[in-house]
Formats: C-alpha cells, sequence, structure tokens
C-alpha cells in the first residue's frame, strides 16, 4: 500500500531494558514499543514505520530517527506532543518533519557518530550500569588512544564483524577515531574519572564498533599491541572476527547527520 504523506521523526532513548530496535519473537525491542505508541496516538489508523537502521540490545541512542507514513496529513505540533505523552518514559520524541513521497530514510546520505562509555579500576555503582562499562584490570590509557588513531581512515574490517554476508563490504573508511575523557555524561553515581571512545563514519559493520572497543581494552590490559591492531586492519589478515566483543551497554549512538 501506498502512503502520500510521509515524515521523519526523530527519537532518543535509553536502550537497556530493550533488545535492539528491529522486532524479534518473545523479546521487547525499540521499533515493537514505537509501533504500539503509534497505533494508540493515530487510533488504529493505518500507518507504517522504519527504522533508519539496527542497534543491539542495550544500546542507546542519543539520536535516531524512523520514518512515518501515513494516509492522512497530520498537525506536526499535536503529534509530538501526544506521542511524547504516551511514549515510555525512556524514550522521547524530539522532532518531526515532512518529506516528500519517496523519500527513502535508509538510503539518505548520512553520517554516524558512536560513543562507546567506559571506565576502569574499582567497581562502579550499580545505577552507572546502564550508560558505561567498567573494566576490573588497570587500563594504560595513552597506549589504548595510540591504538584508537589507528582505526582512522580506509581500512579492511574483515576482524571487526559477526555474521557478515556474501555481499559485506569490508573496506569501510572511518572519518575519526579517537578516546578522550568522558565530560559529555555526569551524575553522582558515576566513576570520578571515565573515558569515551568517539567513532565517526558514513557506516559500519555488525559488532564492529564493540569489537574493536574489546581490542582496545586488551591493548589497554597489556594483552595486545599496537602492531596487531595495524596487522588485523591490513586487506591480508587472516579475516577471522575478534573474540573480544565488548558489553553492549557501554555503546551509544550519539548522532546521526541526515543530509536531506
Amino acid at each position: 500500500m501506498k502512503y502520500p504523506f510521509n515524515y521523519v521523526v526523530e527519537i532518543q532513548y535509553l536502550g537497556f531494558r530493550f533488545h535492539g530496535w528491529q522486532k524479534q519473537k518473545n523479546v521487547k525491542t525499540l521499533h515493537e514499543m514505537i509501533d504500539k505508541t503509534l497505533f494508540f496516538v493515530f487510533d488504529g489508523a493505518r500507518c507504517k514505520s522504519l527504522g533508519v537502521g539496527r542497534t543491539d540490545a542495550m544500546v542507546s541512542a542519543n539520536n535516531y530517527f524512523f520514518q512515518l507514513f501515513l494516509e492522512k496529513e497530520i498537525d506536526e505540533e499535536w503529534f509530538l506532543s501526544f506521542f511524547n505523552e504516551n511514549l515510555p518514559p525512556d524514550i522521547k520524541a524530539l522532532s518531526i518533519r515532512r518529506t516528500p513521497v519517496g523519500f527513502d530514510l535508509i538510503s539518505c546520505p548520512k553520517i554516524k557518530e558512536y560513543h562507546y562509555y567506559f571506565s576502569f579500576g574499582e567497581k562502579s555503582h550499580p545505577f552507572a550500569a546502564p550508560f558505561m562499562v567498567n573494566i576490573a584490570e588497570e587500563l594504560n590509557i595513552e597506549v589504548m588512544k595510540k591504538g584508537a588513531a589507528l582505526f582512522q581512515g580506509e581500512h579492511y574490517f574483515h576482524k571487526y564483524c559477526t555474521k557478515p554476508s556474501a555481499n559485506t563490504i569490508f573496506k569501510r573508511t572511518i572519518e575519526s577515531c579517537r578516546i578522550v575523557e568522558n565530560t559529555e555524561f555526569t551524575a553522582s553515581f558515576f566513576p570520578e574519572n571515565s573515558y569515551v571512545l568517539k567513532v565517526r563514519g558514513k557506516g559500519f559493520l555488525r559488532y564492529q564498533i564493540r569489537l574493536m572497543m574489546g581490542t582496545l581494552f586488551e591493548l589497554g590490559k597489556g594483552n595486545l599491541d599496537l602492531t596487531y591492531i595495524e596487522d588485523s586492519l591490513k586487506e591480508n589478515n587472516d579475516q577471522k572476527y575478534m573474540r573480544h566483543n565488548a558489553f553492549s551497554s557501554g555503546l551509544q549512538l550519539y548522532i546521526i547527520e541526515l543530509y536531506l
């Protein structure tokens, strides 16, 4: 069925209690929650939603978009207010804008920036668990910063992807990749010192950021060296994916820049 009215809705969410964006059987997902809320808001009227991409279980998004297809034009201010009123507290709608019929959110040019928040040493307060990962061992942050910089540029990411398809393109470009102190998100129950890996690019493979972060953790612990990372990004690597997959709760889709 064709829908004559198309919109792009911007949301943000805490992913800790959801099993990712994509609908799945017997688990709570973000797309399922969005559609249930839309069904109530539009009183059962026919509509359709399409997310800009998948996120893993427990991964949060400071900025995310979904495309909304409707049979009738809506008052955007009313929708934003009523939608938020009925969404659960861990999901918030930020904006809505009309798009032309035929607009495709998936193929629309975009840049994504992911953040991974972490600390190390003394175990963190349990309230910090939905936002950042704590590593019990001491980490060499300075060498981890050097390792993060190695991911920047054009490389072959066979080893930083799980369950690729026959058509998966492993040669990818990362615009920037760095580790800095976390000054963006603070709370009284956060550890005194925490850090964030910031990765920016046009697109990423399945589990790519978490596998990169897991490798950097091993580097910081002294179990790997910088040469290992350099070799892992070459075209002639062994193409066996990394086993060091960092926990998902520290990962956040920080921003998506759409070029409409």
